[in-house]
């Protein structure tokens, strides 16, 4: 007698219903951490639906994954908004960012192999090429990449998916910050400071290194909050 898994006909209509709500997510997440959709700005599961090609109902699933995780705003009666950044939850998830990626960072320094190394200074390299093209987008995604990268380096890649839960807010200032308000030749250099840290096994430099580079975002957050404060929130 033959075994196995097999899904009901409702199984499957679920599964793909779950699969388009998780694209629909996945959309309007990257849309609004790019700026794309911006702080404040109201959105519609008619238009959203319309634009993506999907039903009403996987843009309303979206909408309310994304205000759990502190992107968006529903207000009964009034619709849903793209939340304003707050600068408290910003300062929240650089702490906690913090303390993973620095035991991340230390512990890279002390399992260094030479194709790791070679592996984070390529990143680094390409990001000298964004750098002179003026590509920001590509420059911020590279520098997700480093960072994903350094992570998996030491089999750390769970504390990066708690990571990526945290710093939505974070990535956004990131958006509004470059090139202006952080040159990309800083971020460059401390990347590389980084990886020396680890190239020469030394874990105290590998985390002097990374807790520099994160406090960059307390320098331009003051700034962006006072320049762009139509899209903060304390």
């Amino acid at each position: 007698m033959k075994s196995g898994l097999t899904l009901l006909p409702d199984e499957s209509r679920s599964l793909r219903q779950a699969t388009i709500g998780n694209r629909v997510f996945e959309a309007l997440r990257k849309a609004i951490v790019q700026l794309q959709l911006r702080p404040g700005n109201p959105l519609s599961e008619a238009d959203i639906g319309r634009q993506l090609g999907v039903s009403r109902q996987p843009v309303r699933e979206a909408f309310i994954k994304l205000a759990e995780i502190g992107l968006v705003e529903i207000r009964p009666q009034r619709g849903t908004f793209v939340r304003l950044i707050s600068v408290r939850e910003v300062q929240n998830a650089r702490f906690l960012r913090e303390a993973i990626e620095v035991a991340i960072a230390r512990k890279a320094a002390s399992q260094t192999t030479l194709e790791r190394v070679r592996g984070l200074r390529s990143i680094v390299e390409e990001q000298h090429i964004a750098a002179r093209e003026g590509d920001t987008v590509s420059f911020l995604r590279l520098d997700e990449a480093f960072h994903q990268a350094l992570a998996r380096s030491v089999d750390c890649e769970d504390a990066w998916r708690v990571l990526e839960g945290l710093k939505a807010q974070m990535d956004r200032v990131r958006y509004l910050s470059l090139p202006d308000a952080t040159p990309l030749e800083i971020i460059i250099a401390q990347h590389q400071k980084i990886v020396d840290g680890v190239e020469g096994g030394s874990s105290e430099q590998a985390e002097t290194a990374m807790r520099h580079h994160l406090s960059e975002i307390l320098i331009s957050l003051p700034k962006l909050a006072k320049e762009r404060s139509e899209f903060f929130t304390d």
